[in-house]
């Protein structure tokens, strides 16, 4: 049969629209994930960035090593980069023994986070994130990360700083030491009218996270993201081994607050911000690890702990896993953003709930650790 010239001109056409357009398809397509060594990767606020890890257990002896609690101490003064490394000067404090870096669970651990961060701090700046301390927003720290690594698992600890948790624990401490009122009404009424724009914005550092690594190439099954909660430093009055009374919780303990704050502290606040992180977590489909009850015992001040002293050094199954205020020392040790974040020993401790929850492929569970043993007796409960 003859060709039609029609039918020859009109496939011509066809074949070259098609050429055209592989070059375009070529150019559209999502980059490839990065081959590089696999990543761990931390981001968010001083409760993830490893602030307080300079700490062992506290001691109210405020010269020379602090009874072995200084991990700062040269033998001759002290030297906060041998913890924090170059980001002491910065403010970020992300220590060695940092959640991420304990958990060892990559080959290659990368600790974005940073202390003060809020939530703004995580957003891609295209999406109005905002630097931090000569920082860029963590977000698009993360994509250069996602580029040269293979990006295992993302760990997010963040909203605390929206909720202004740090002004919570001064007003407290503040009400103790100086007013004797307690603080607990005004500063839960301060938490609700802040929770619902914190709980969005951790919702949207998700998002931020999640498209970051789609425009560098991953699907979603290629990493995990864990969004996690935070672990109480005060026990409740019932479990203070000071009295009330007496200002011994200040001048001795480094806990300064009434039994009714440091009850609402502990199991209302605590919980409820607990819950509020769960909701987004289901929300955006992502895990969750609670680490409300991580400190369970081991809390600033906690009966069934004790303080370092000259001849009891520190130790994982006696000492404190929180770092103390030590405002009512008459030497102050440190810097006082550390008080009341997980120490060098709660750190090694959040560093192995991470480690448990990551052996898990999917599922929400709870951190806690075991009375009397040191930080290899964490374990998971499913919630």
């Amino acid at each position: 049969m003859p060709e039609n010239p029609r039918t020859t001109h009109r496939l011509a056409r066809l074949l070259t629209a098609a050429a055209l357009a592989v070059p375009l398809l070529s150019l559209a397509a999502p980059a490839e994930a990065a081959t590089g060594p696999t990543a761990s990767v931390s981001m968010g606020d001083s409760y993830i960035s490893g602030e307080a890890g300079r700490w062992q257990g506290n001691s109210d002896t405020t010269g020379g090593s602090r009874d072995g609690t200084d991990r700062a101490w040269t033998g001759s003064g002290y030297d906060a980069t041998r913890v924090y490394g170059s980001t002491f000067a910065s403010g970020c404090d992300r220590s060695g023994s940092a959640e991420v870096n304990s958990a060892g669970i990559a080959q290659t651990q990368i600790n974005l986070a940073c202390s003060g961060a809020t939530t703004a701090n995580i957003f891609r700046a295209v999406s109005g994130g905002q630097s931090l301390k000569g920082e860029a927003p963590q977000a698009d720290q993360l994509a250069t990360v996602a580029a040269q690594n293979n990006v295992k698992l993302i760990t997010l600890s963040i909203g605390g700083n929206d909720l202004g948790f740090a002004d919570v624990i001064k007003t407290c401490a503040e009400d103790y030491l100086i007013w004797g009122s307690s603080c607990r009404d005004d500063e839960q009424a301060s938490i609700d009218g802040q929770m619902p724009a914190a709980m969005d914005g951790v919702g949207k550092s998700i998002d931020e996270i999640r498209a970051v690594m789609s425009e560098a190439g991953y699907a979603d099954g290629d990493y995990r993201v864990v969004l996690q909660s935070y672990p109480s430093p005060i026990p409740r009055s019932s479990e203070m081994r000071y009295p009330e009374s007496g200002w011994t919780r200040a001048n001795t303990g480094g806990c300064p607050f009434w039994d009714t704050d440091a009850d609402w502290a502990r199991d209302s606040m605590t919980s409820q911000v607990s819950g509020a992180l769960a909701q987004v977590a289901a929300a955006k489909g992502v895990q969750f690890l609670d680490l409300r009850d991580t400190l369970q015992g081991r809390e600033v001040c906690s009966s069934a702990t004790s303080m370092a002293t000259p001849g009891a050094r520190p130790s994982a199954t006696t000492s404190e896993w929180a770092r103390f205020v030590d405002a009512g020392l008459s030497t102050p040790q440190g810097a006082t953003q550390e008080s009341m974040h997980p120490n060098y020993y709660g750190q090694l401790a959040l560093g192995r709930c991470l480690s448990l929850l990551y052996a898990q492929s999917n599922g929400n569970f709870a951190c806690r650790n075991t009375t009397g043993q040191d930080t290899s007796g964490m374990y998971l409960t499913a919630e």
